[in-house]
């Protein structure tokens, strides 16, 4: 099930609720921590600063769930981790069409421009995984090993954010190669004419693939009830 909250409601209090609540309530934790890292990001504008503090509030909000519920807790953090985690490859997803719809439209801004754009959505992956390090430092006994598990595992086997980053940078190798962008000192000014122009349309871009997983979510029908057992015959002799 989606979540329910507005873009207008998720302050960063409201995220660590709701977040909460995915964890203690159970269920399909991963479509709901998911939904709701997705509705936040696309409320915000799109920059590795917003990003952070969604993710940081979503990770405190699972964690403080983590610690009330009574359920599998590696399971259930693990499927948490892997919510959030979808929803950044869906904002990755997101920076990259529309840096592609920039290229696309003309030269009206700089290499430069570019290869800072480029070094911003890099450092996504590493900005998620050091934000949920960050929290889980500051978790309870019984959650923190968990997520520094979770953490260490992402970290060998890689992310999805990750694995989009690196299909990202593969298209825009002719382009603009991977040691120029390394160098690239610093990310986007956020008030440049570029910045603001890629923050707009990553954002709708991203608000896009967000209506349509709630449109599908609204669309697909109710699981049907298991069928009522029929009554046992009465016993004894007529």
């Amino acid at each position: 099930m989606a979540v329910q909250d507005t873009p207008q409601d998720l302050s960063g209090e409201r995220l660590r609720e709701s977040a909460s609540g995915s964890m203690r309530n159970g269920g399909d934790i991963h479509t709901r921590v998911h939904d709701l890292t997705l509705l936040a990001l696309r409320s915000r504008r799109f920059d590795r600063r917003e990003i952070r503090q969604v993710v940081r509030a979503i990770t405190e909000g699972i964690t403080l769930g983590a610690e009330q519920n009574r359920a599998d807790l590696r399971q259930s953090l693990a499927e948490a981790f892997r919510g959030l985690d979808e929803a950044l490859r869906k904002s990755t997803e997101a920076g990259q069409k529309a840096l592609r719809q920039l290229v696309a439209t003309g030269r009206d801004f700089s290499d430069h421009e570019l290869k800072q754009a480029l070094a911003d959505m890099k450092k996504l992956e590493e900005d998620f995984l050091s934000t949920v390090e960050q929290v889980a430092d500051g978790a309870n006994e019984r959650v923190r090993p968990e997520l520094r598990e979770l953490l260490s595992t992402a970290r060998r086997g890689g992310t999805s954010t990750g694995r989009q980053i690196a299909g990202m940078m593969t298209e825009f190798a002719q382009r603009v190669s991977a040691a120029s962008i390394d160098v690239t000192l610093g990310g986007l000014e956020a008030a440049s004419e570029f910045s603001v122009r890629f923050a707009q349309a990553a954002g709708g871009v991203l608000a896009g693939i967000a209506d349509a997983i709630r449109e599908q979510r609204a669309q697909k029908p109710e699981e049907p009830a298991a069928p009522s057992k029929p009554a046992e015959p009465a016993s004894g002799t007529s």
